[in-house]
């Protein structure tokens, strides 16, 4: 028996020693307050992300904003102005009326006014503040509605991000206690339909109210960690963000501009909204992930909870509860234990990763679950441990794969000198992995590019532009990946990966044109993506070519890459320079490589750069066998303008654009493409195939200024004399719309002839 609970104990070591460890450090952590403020930050996330309630047409406010002021010429409101207010609110017939301004002392005229006011209203609560905090001191209410027992106090809580998650029912001062604003009003909406609070049997700190019963806020509750619990606190259950009630100014009021029944048997609160008022408060709605923050007025937040009082009281809206402290030690060791026990019976499974896919599958629906049901749990009003658990969970994992990884120097040390899981892997299984050098090797090379991508950028955001770069060359990772291509590096816009490297598989070439017209392929859901982003569609060119070059580490003992340099390499960023958007050109050795099931046809026979001799170079449209991928073929249809539209053209040598320029009209069109006629009769002019230039659209009548710079590439069409064709690669967007709407006009034209 002993023996078989020492076995079984050691078969599970990782589980019994892990759990109750990382939950210990967890709720030290906890009790040290140093996760309060992610707990802060989960509860406000929580509370953002849930649907949106329904407006509660019990309250409305009166909101006097900066235009009020204005209106008024006065920076404060008079007596008299605040009398003929709440006269005209009183012939609303409202339950009941919060003056969420303070009136201690008088301000004239009409003072008096204001009294009696004050005396005739039996359902107006005024305001006085309480408890001074940050240098502030208390405010006195004014003193007829003291004598009438209907003040309430407006202090907020503040948590220390300056942010309100708490609100008071009441609090006491001098011996003597004070309900809150929201209480009040609620109390005397409540009064109508003959509901009023009652004690609890046997516990003086809970208390009933209609349908909700009510417990006091304590020092440790949710994620708090020894807050001031001082009054009768609760958590504040915000209804929505700023603008969430009807809200109306008081020059509304004061000139009549509302119906008469806007606040008959409601709820209405008057107070301050400009940021003049400086009665501005942070809230859970205040901020989101990429929002700047918007701050709630006092007002509002009076309001909702105000609102939340009677709601819990009618219709029963959840009150925020807590766990106690043991059941939250327990959900915490919970999910340590789900943590240690995922990523131990995951240690031995795979041979080279140091979490296989069935243990990251199970953490990654272990956090779903977790983070799911704490979200339900919210929804309900309960406020359970998110981050707590999560740490337990990932503690027991970082701890066990501490344990299991012994090589863990040498690892953390690989992969600060290799970005590539198959060059970490490759050099983790060889002894000479770290040495620095190289080998031999014949392998297939691709490179892509974005054509045109230098003038679209320009006509960018720097963000935007880093936007969409990100979009594209994840998708673009992803599909290289899923082909095994290792990915050398990312160069701006362009990518150099290699099939061969460091691990040879006898289907490189293959797998290296299938990953091409993967990539090609996925260009649409790029494009479809970036089209929702509001960002301009891109075309990638792909050059794939197949030699002998040299791989291995380059560079120093401290800092050294996995690389590959030789001619072959430069003869693929050749090959790639001749394509259009949407090609894949290949080199004469890649197709006799993979003729078997490539298909492709000789594009042309050109001579690139530091070449000795031309080289064929084959256009892909598609790989048969087990890929079946196939690129879309789509034939331009050319069009005769009836008015030629005149342009200038310079030349590109390289990058560099030549000075000369010529003159010539775009006599032909189609959805890509254009045929231009020059003016000038030399050779020179008429530039030759693959080569790129630079051209604007002229005005006819030459009065405008020329359009802005058009990029295209000249296609080995066969044209007449003193014409050539050309690709557009790319086009500013106002000349992309001039010449897609006179495409699409001259073939309406000829299709409804």
């Amino acid at each position: 028996m002993w023996a078989k609970l020492k076995l079984l104990f050691w078969q599970g070591r990782g589980v019994w020693i892990t759990t109750p460890c990382i939950t210990i450090l967890v709720i030290l952590l906890r009790w040290f307050g140093l996760l309060q403020s992610w707990e802060w930050a989960i509860f406000d996330q929580y509370m953002r992300s849930r649907p949106q309630e329904a407006t509660d047409d019990r309250i409305r406010l009166v909101g006097i904003n900066e235009a009020d002021l204005q209106e008024l010429k006065t920076a404060i409101i008079p007596d008299g102005v605040s009398a003929k207010l709440l006269e005209k609110l009183k012939a609303q017939q409202p339950r009941a009326i919060g003056l969420d301004v303070y009136r201690d002392l008088p301000v004239e005229p009409g003072h008096q006014q204001l009294v009696r006011v004050f005396e005739s209203t039996p359902n107006l609560v005024g305001i006085q503040k309480v408890a001074g905090e940050k240098g502030l001191q208390t405010v006195a209410p004014p003193p007829v509605l003291k004598e009438k027992g209907q003040v309430g106090a407006n202090d907020l809580i503040l948590d220390s991000d300056n942010k309100v998650r708490r609100g008071l029912i009441y609090l006491s001062a001098n011996g003597e206690t004070v309900y809150s604003l929201g209480l009040h009003l609620a109390l005397h909406y409540l009064k109508h339909q003959n509901i009023a609070p009652r004690p609890l049997e046997g516990n003086n700190d809970r208390w009933q109210l209609g349908k909700a019963i009510f417990t006091p806020f304590a020092a440790n509750d949710g994620g708090y960690v020894r807050a001031d619990s001082g009054g009768y606190q609760i958590l504040l259950n915000y209804r929505g963000p700023s603008g969430y009630f009807d809200t109306v100014s008081l020059m509304d009021i004061l000139r009549d501009r509302v119906p008469s029944n806007w606040g008959r048997d409601r709820i209405i609160l008057i107070g301050y909204v400009g940021e003049s008022s400086r009665d501005l408060f942070y809230t859970p709605y205040s901020a989101g992930l990429h929002d700047i923050p918007k701050p709630l007025t006092g007002l509002e937040i009076h309001a909702q909870f105000t609102s939340q009082i009677i709601s819990a009281a009618l219709e029963n809206r959840p009150l925020f509860k807590n766990w106690s402290e043991l059941e939250e030690c327990l959900w915490i060791f919970f999910w340590s234990g789900i943590g240690a026990t995922l990523r131990w019976q995951s240690r031995y499974i795979g041979e080279k990763k140091n979490l296989s896919w069935y243990g990251w599958t199970g953490l990654s629906i272990a956090g779903v679950v977790l983070l799911g049901s704490t979200y339900v749990a919210f929804l309900e009003g309960w406020w359970l441990p998110v981050v707590p658990a999560f740490l337990g969970l990932g503690g027991s994992v970082a701890a066990i794969t501490a344990y299991v990884a012994r090589t863990a120097e040498e690892i953390r040390k690989t992969f600060g000198r290799y970005l590539t899981d198959q060059v970490v892997a490759n050099i983790l299984e060889s002894p000479e992995g770290l040495k620095l050098g190289g080998e031999r090797r014949k392998i297939t090379i691709l490179t892509s590019d974005l054509r045109g991508f230098t003038a679209t950028s320009e006509r960018l955001l720097p963000e935007d532009v880093i936007k969409l770069l990100n979009i594209y060359l994840c998708h673009m990772a992803d599909v290289i990946t899923e082909y095994q291509g290792t990915i050398d590096e990312f160069q701006g816009d362009g990518i150099l990966v290699l099939f061969g490297a460091p691990t040879v598989r006898e289907d490189d070439v293959t797998r290296a044109i299938a990953c091409a017209c993967a990539m090609q392929l996925k260009m649409v859901e790029v494009n479809e993506q970036l089209k929702q982003m509001n960002l301009p569609q891109i075309q990638m060119g792909i050059g794939i070519n197949t030699g002998e070059v040299v791989v291995g580490n380059i560079g120093s003992e401290k800092r050294s890459k996995y690389g590959v340099v030789g001619s072959q390499v430069n003869l693929t960023y050749r090959i790639e320079s001749y394509t259009l958007g949407g090609q894949i050109l290949i080199s004469e050795q890649t197709f006799k490589d993979s003729q078997s099931i490539a298909i492709a046809q000789e594009d042309k026979k050109v001579l690139p750069k530091g070449a000795k001799k031309p080289i064929i170079i084959y256009r892909v449209t598609g790989i048969a066998g087990e890929y079946n991928l196939f690129l879309p073929q789509v034939e331009e249809v050319f069009f005769t303008l009836s008015e030629p539209i005149p342009i200038q053209y310079s030349i590109l040598k390289g990058k560099d654009v030549s000075e000369r320029q010529f003159k010539g009209s775009i006599i032909q069109l189609s959805a890509n493409e254009a045929q231009v006629q020059s003016e000038n009769k030399e050779q020179q002019g008429i530039p030759t195939g693959l080569s790129n230039i630079k051209l604007n659209l002229l005005a006819p009548n030459k009065q405008a200024e020329p359009s802005e710079d058009v990029y295209a590439k000249v296609i080995g069409k066969p044209a007449e004399k003193n014409s050539f064709y050309i690709h557009f690669t790319s086009q500013p967007p106002d000349v992309a719309a001039k010449l897609n709407s006179l495409y699409k006009l001259m073939k309406w034209t000829t299709e409804n002839k």
